[in-house]
């Protein structure tokens, strides 16, 4: 390499280092792109309307901040209370779940005689990661607790996201600048790309949730669970992280209907599997057809990757930030270089292949059929008779 090459990369490894001091600002600047995105759609199909883009751009945040205020007016509160009294009653329904083990064991029903001998220390053990789960799920809603962070970091993305809506343009043009010259118009189809696909994801994870909440609200009135409202938005916010939301959200119903009998809970837990499976392998894929598909290995490795390294903010965001990647490493790596990688040269020449790896080749080479054309039989016999 030469000594501009070892600069470069010098320089390289530098810009990498301040990038990962900073990926948490990065994190708040990506969740601003996104929700601007979303609003710029808005803006887009105001447009249409014949309005100037700042009209259109004063509408669409003004739309936006009334169904805000409407929402946190009409819904937030009962569910506030709602959810408050089900953080009560959430150690009283696994308290009964333990008594009813409990009984269970010391009377065991008649079908199952041996319970007492298979699982002699099912009490102490549950008993024990009792505490220890109501203390882990105490830490877990202590994350959605507002602070003087939160506050912060939510009117950062709110600044943010009002600075790239007003002129998305400069700040695009500003991003491709980044690439080098021959590379910029490509850049700037990958980034529309992008767009379009991120706009499919919250296109389709928004009906998505409405489905979920809407299936879940309806199955726990007519199981006649309380705090129905709570359950169900709680259902419908934790689908936006695929895989560990909704293995989350069965746990407070659940745990409510385990007050009634365990016959309840035990319906609350398959009409939530029920509810799920139509999502996952129904309503989703007829949804979002036209979405970029990510296969379930791929999205779960993204989670673990994603809040690995970029904690509770990359999970939350791991399905956007893996739809954005897969995007540019399909454009970018697999058809810009992959499908366009040519060599100039054969790959062995024979000059590289040893002789018994010729005599090898020669071997497993099939004889070519003598052609009885009389113009090669010709040419054949001229041949012969020029040595």
């Amino acid at each position: 390499m030469k000594l501009g090459d070892w600069i470069a990369f010098l320089f390289l490894a530098i810009s990498l280092t301040i990038l990962w001091e900073f990926r948490h600002i990065l994190l708040l600047l990506f969740t601003s792109v996104i929700l601007a995105i979303a609003l710029n759609g808005l803006v887009r199909w105001l447009q249409r309307f014949r309005l100037s883009r700042g009209k259109a751009v004063f509408l669409a945040i003004s739309l936006v901040s009334f169904l805000g205020i409407m929402f946190f007016s009409l819904i937030m509160p009962p569910f506030l209370d709602q959810f408050q009294q089900l953080l009560n009653l959430v150690p009283r329904g696994y308290e009964r779940f333990s008594r009813w083990i409990d009984l269970t064991l010391q009377q065991p029903p008649i079908w199952l005689p041996e319970i007492n001998l298979r699982l002699p220390g099912f009490t102490e053990i549950a008993r024990q990661v009792g505490p220890l789960a109501q203390n882990i799920l105490g830490n877990f809603f202590a994350v959605f607790n507002f602070s003087v962070n939160t506050l912060l970091q939510g009117l950062l993305i709110f600044v943010f996201t009002l600075m790239l809506v007003a002129n998305p343009a400069s700040y695009r043009r500003l991003v491709v600048r980044l690439f080098p010259s021959f590379y910029r118009r490509r850049a700037d189809e990958i980034l529309g790309l992008c767009e379009i696909s991120l706009l499919q994801w919250m296109r389709g994870i928004a009906i998505n949730s409405v489905f979920i909440a809407t299936l879940s609200y309806i199955s726990l009135t007519i199981l006649n669970v309380e705090f129905v409202l709570a359950h169900a938005l709680l259902a419908g916010v934790f689908n936006l992280v695929p895989n560990i939301g909704p293995t989350l959200s069965v746990v407070f119903p659940v745990s409510v209907a385990l007050l009634d009998s365990p016959g309840k809970a035990f319906l609350v837990l398959v009409a939530y599997i029920i509810i799920q499976n139509l999502e996952s392998y129904w309503f989703s894929p007829m949804i979002m057809q036209r979405q970029i598909s990510l296969l379930p290995a791929a999205t779960l490795m993204a989670q673990l990757f994603f809040a690995r390294f970029l904690g509770f903010g990359g999970l939350v965001l791991a399905l956007p930030l893996a739809v954005v990647t897969k995007t540019w490493l399909e454009q970018a790596v697999l058809k810009d270089i992959f499908d366009n990688w040519t060599l100039s040269q054969p790959i062995l020449e024979s000059s590289d292949i040893s002789e018994s790896d010729q005599v090898l080749i020669a071997a497993d080479t099939p004889p070519e059929l003598p052609d009885s054309s009389p113009n090669d039989s010709t040419q054949e016999d001229d041949s012969d008779h020029d040595i």
